[in-house]
């Protein structure tokens, strides 16, 4: 394999002119650059990853631990995982994709990942109310970036990028109100779920603010799971108020409610309608599509890859950016 002195050899420059090609190349004249760039693929020249972070502190490797989603289906997790290789890839980076144990006891795996020289920093996700990986890579000084926050901290131990759950939740509730909708439900999660709370928070304001009720309206799951979707949907339906339209924390529950409302012989848009989160692909292959909130993924990844490669980013722990999710209207919550 070539050495970078032989690529400055083959190209008649110095071997930081090489080293400007590679990491730098808006200090290079084209022709320079153009020529530096000939010799690196005549010579079939690879950089040294080690070497290069090592000497730079630069994050080149990224670790991603895939997130257990016990008796769940998480339907968009493929969609973030593409989003993510793709961003990296577009800055020259690539991901390492790893599992871990969940708290404290993932920690070991983290640390041998990063002193093996393995992956250079993290991106961490599924994030937990007093997640316990944030502060210790923190207090490891290893470089990370969160795609969620950690509830219930009064300040974050790292930079995030995040969605904002609670105006998305409030954007559910505009539209079924302007579709005449007057008692409309939440189905959440349990109460130790920090972005459950978030999205329930969402719907709670949002109800208040347009004078709805919200007294026995809002209902919590067990699991996310459309067993447990239909399950709470058939509790509002039997309460004796119930409620003409549904927003749901997921896609999972909201075709729970789907079920329910179609077991009964109720149209899903005109006698009940109903609102999902995250727009996963079945979201728009049931009958009648369901309405949801879309999650930026792509701009998620773009944000994520831009701070953990960004030295200034990773220096100020208060780097955040919270995104707005997309209301995609189809016919679980046409107008009746």
């Amino acid at each position: 394999m070539a050495t970078l002195k032989q690529v400055a050899a083959h190209a008649e420059v110095s071997v930081q002119t090489v080293s400007n090609a590679l990491n730098a190349p808006h200090r290079l004249r084209p022709d320079t650059l153009q020529r530096v760039n000939r010799s690196i693929e005549l010579l079939n020249y690879r950089p040294n990853r080690n070497a290069r972070s090592l000497r730079t502190s630069a994050v080149e490797l990224i670790g991603y631990c895939v997130p257990d989603w016990p008796n769940q289906t998480h339907l968009v997790m493929d969609q973030f995982l593409h989003a993510l290789c793709a961003a990296a890839e577009r800055t020259g980076r690539h991901i390492l994709l790893f599992t871990a144990p969940p708290g404290v006891g993932g920690m070991p795996v983290y640390d041998d990942l990063h002193a093996r020289r393995l992956v250079d920093g993290f991106v961490l996700s599924q994030t937990e109310t007093h997640d316990p990986r944030h502060a210790w890579l923190k207090d490891e000084k290893i470089p990370f970036v969160s795609f969620g926050r950690v509830w219930k901290e009064t300040t974050q131990p790292g930079p995030w990028v995040d969605v904002d759950g609670a105006a998305g939740s409030a954007l559910a509730v505009r539209h079924l109100h302007e579709t005449g909708r007057r008692r409309i439900a939440f189905l959440g999660w349990p109460k130790s779920s920090g972005l459950g709370e978030d999205r329930l928070g969402g719907w709670r304001a949002q109800c208040n603010e347009l004078g709805l009720p919200v007294t026995g309206l809002s209902v919590r799951c067990h699991e996310d799971s459309i067993e447990e979707g239909a399950r709470v949907t058939a509790e509002l339906l039997d309460s004796g108020k119930a409620p003409d339209g549904i927003v749901a924390l997921s896609d999972i529950l909201a075709l729970g409610a789907l079920r329910e409302l179609s077991r009964r012989g109720l149209t899903p848009g005109r006698d009940v309608s109903v609102t999902g989160f995250d727009d996963s692909p079945l979201a728009d292959v049931v009958s009648p599509g369901l309405t949801s909130l879309k999650q930026p993924m792509d701009r998620i990844a773009a944000e994520l890859i831009a701070i953990l490669t960004d030295p200034a980013g990773l220096a100020d722990p208060s780097t955040e950016r919270l995104l707005q999710p997309e209301l995609v209207i189809r016919g679980s919550s046409a107008p009746g």
